[in-house]
């Protein structure tokens, strides 16, 4: 496995390895990895002869009082993961490697980046987004793997890569889960042991939500209750639960679903639980 950190490198080090005759999947992460990032590495060999990483937590991504400076690095287990799994290559560059000197250029993002986390981070997608574009356009690969757990996240960068024809291929991999159903965060190290058992009940009041709306209660409905279960629980402050469409976060109309609404409903739910804020989200009706 090839480890690099310099833009400079990248080039030279892509043709040792065969590019740009091979076909190339990329996997960007903020490292802290765990079984969910490597999950798309498996994606990522799927869609390409070679894969390759990236591990930079961006700071054009984080508001000024979130957690920047106490997001967990773990660099070294992190490219021994990245190797036990196949990957042929991993770009690790400093801030100052994607952000030079005088750098003030930024991409502005659209309506998919509105609602749900934009509306409670407004910075958030336009940093991901000018981040991306430049791991894109350096590291050129022909398929981008982004996990469904940052699903707004993935229909953002999907929409990035069409609009500004950045010629990848974005896909997406299903959440993975603990053994419980909370999904896997690299922000679950922030939880105590107390807060970790609670943090288990979110997707379970969602699972809940999902299974009342397809069952035929007004979407109003479900969502008031879900919000009283999580309450009850210590799953508070919640910042959303919200139905929305899959293909484009439209709102859904607020009574019982038809049969052919169900199909596009996703759950989404973000809380916050002691210091470490949770996201999750799952389709009403699982597919397949």
């Amino acid at each position: 496995m090839k480890v690099v950190r310099r833009r400079e490198d990248l080039a030279a080090v892509g043709r040792e390895l065969g590019l740009p005759t091979k076909r190339h999947a990329l996997v960007p992460t903020m490292g802290a990895l765990h079984e969910g990032h490597l999950s798309l590495v498996d994606v990522a060999r799927q869609h390409a002869e070679l894969v390759s990483a990236t591990i930079f937590v961006n700071p054009k991504q984080f508001g000024p009082k979130e957690d920047l400076s106490r997001y967990p690095r773990t660099e070294e287990r992190d490219l021994e993961m990245l190797e036990a799994r196949g990957v042929d290559l991993v770009y690790v560059p400093t801030p100052d490697d994607i952000y030079p000197e005088g750098f003030q250029t930024a991409v502005r993002v659209g309506a998919l980046a509105e609602p749900l986390d934009g509306a409670s981070r407004p910075n958030f997608f336009g940093g991901i987004a000018t981040v991306v574009t430049k791991l894109f356009t350096r590291m050129r690969p022909d398929v981008g793997v982004f996990g469904e757990k940052d699903y707004q996240q993935l229909l953002v960068i999907r929409r990035l890569s069409e609009d500004l024809d950045l010629g990848v291929k974005v896909i997406g991999a299903r959440i993975v889960r603990e053994d419980d159903g909370l999904a896997m965060s690299s922000r679950n190290r922030y939880l105590s042991p107390p807060e970790r058992r609670i943090a288990a009940e979110l997707n379970v009041i969602m699972r809940k939500v999902c299974q009342r709306i397809e069952g035929g209660v007004p979407v109003p409905v479900a969502i008031a209750q879900g919000r009283v279960d999580m309450d009850d629980v210590g799953l508070r402050p919640i910042d959303y639960l919200e139905l929305r469409s899959s293909t484009d976060l439209s709102v859904l109309p607020d009574r019982a679903l038809r049969k052919d609404e169900l199909a596009d409903a996703r759950l989404f739910a973000a809380v916050m639980l002691g210091g470490t804020r949770l996201i999750d989200n799952m389709a009403v009706v699982e597919p397949g």
